[in-house]
């Protein structure tokens, strides 16, 4: 049982810098030879790091990690990889992280590993590691239960954004953190050095060591687990992209697009609906540019657009995923396609 795989559960609120952290772990030696479960939209943050192909959604990084994406059950990815280790169709991980989606209650993910009668022979929780945006995550604490249980589970707090907040809110944020979690240590994230060991720590996590609220959360998990297993043909599929008044969609434009006009209608957008607007994220294909441009926003706040130094695939079509809350998204669409017919 010693030689079971530990598992690293990444998460953290929508647009708190999973994706940008996993980027940076990945290129740190600590973290080579690793299997890394992405969310479907994953691939977005990190196909700039792919070299080669394996066979359908697992790839090889640089590193020397393999990376896919999680299509349906979590538990069946797992099995998988696994399966495909022991045959020696993939490099023979030795650690495995899991990035949750930002609207994640983590609960199911420690539930798996934990309590599935398979993988809990091959795989043990390492540490849960979230990511708190030190811009966003008084709000988003007070707003979202999910962010909340996110926080209340982790081993390892770890804040973003450090460098485009006011100094002066974080003391009170991190007294909000420590109310959530009061054992977690919480880690300021250097935007331009990176202390993977700090990040990764000891395999800690254990469930005599969490609150009675998060050990009854975990129980409760491994009780969802079973009767999922005993049901026939499991529970009822929720839409993946649907949570509560919460809706995830993907816009797609065949044309490459003016980044200036592109840029407009985004800040228009935000400035009419940007509490509303939960999360921007995409590759867009920009009039005049090889490569994709990186567009991430969350709620009122931009981020300076980056470039790719190519396409990861064939597909040079723009794509944006967006996420709002009680937002039409045909009405978001409508006013994309509207915009850029207008200023043709």
């Amino acid at each position: 049982m010693s030689e079971r795989i530990p598992v690293n559960v990444l998460t953290g609120f929508l647009g708190s810098g999973k994706t940008s952290l996993l980027n940076r772990l990945l290129r740190d030696a600590l973290f080579n030879n690793c299997a890394v479960l992405i969310n479907e939209f994953g691939d977005i943050g990190i196909d700039h790091h792919l070299v080669d192909r394996i066979e359908g959604d697992i790839v090889l990084l640089q590193s020397g990690c393999i990376c896919c994406t999680i299509r349906g059950d979590l538990a069946s990815a797992m099995r998988d990889l696994y399966e495909r280790r022991e045959r020696g169709e993939i490099p023979a991980f030795v650690r495995l992280i899991i990035e949750t989606t930002g609207l994640a209650d983590p609960v199911p993910v420690l539930a798996t590993v934990m309590y599935d009668r398979v993988l809990q022979h091959h795989f043990r929780v390492g540490n849960v590691i979230t990511t708190v945006d030190a811009v966003h995550g008084a709000g988003n604490l007070a707003q979202y239960p999910e962010c909340q249980k996110q926080v209340a589970l982790a081993d390892r707090l770890v804040l973003t954004k450090l460098d485009i907040v006011d100094p002066a809110l974080l003391p009170a944020l991190q007294l909000q953190l420590a109310q959530v979690n009061p054992s977690a240590p919480c880690l300021a994230l250097d935007p331009t050095q990176l202390d993977a060991r700090a990040i990764l720590g000891a395999d800690v996590f254990d469930v005599a060591g969490k609150t009675e609220e998060v050990a009854s959360w975990l129980q409760a998990g491994r009780q969802r687990n079973y009767l999922a297993l005993a049901a026939p043909g499991g529970p009822a599929a929720a839409d993946a992209n649907v949570h509560r008044d919460i809706v995830a969609f993907a816009l797609d434009l065949p044309e490459a697009v003016d980044w200036t006009v592109f840029s407009v209608w985004l800040s228009l957008l935000l400035h009419a609906h940007g509490t509303q607007v939960l999360r921007v994220k995409g590759l867009l294909n920009v009039e005049g540019a090889e490569a994709p441009v990186v567009v991430h926003g969350v709620q009122q706040l931009v981020h300076p657009p980056t470039h790719l130094a190519r396409w990861p695939s064939d597909d040079h079509q723009s794509r944006l995923v967006v996420i709002v809350r009680g937002l039409e998204p045909q009405r978001v669409q409508d006013s994309l396609t509207r915009y850029l017919s207008e200023c043709r």
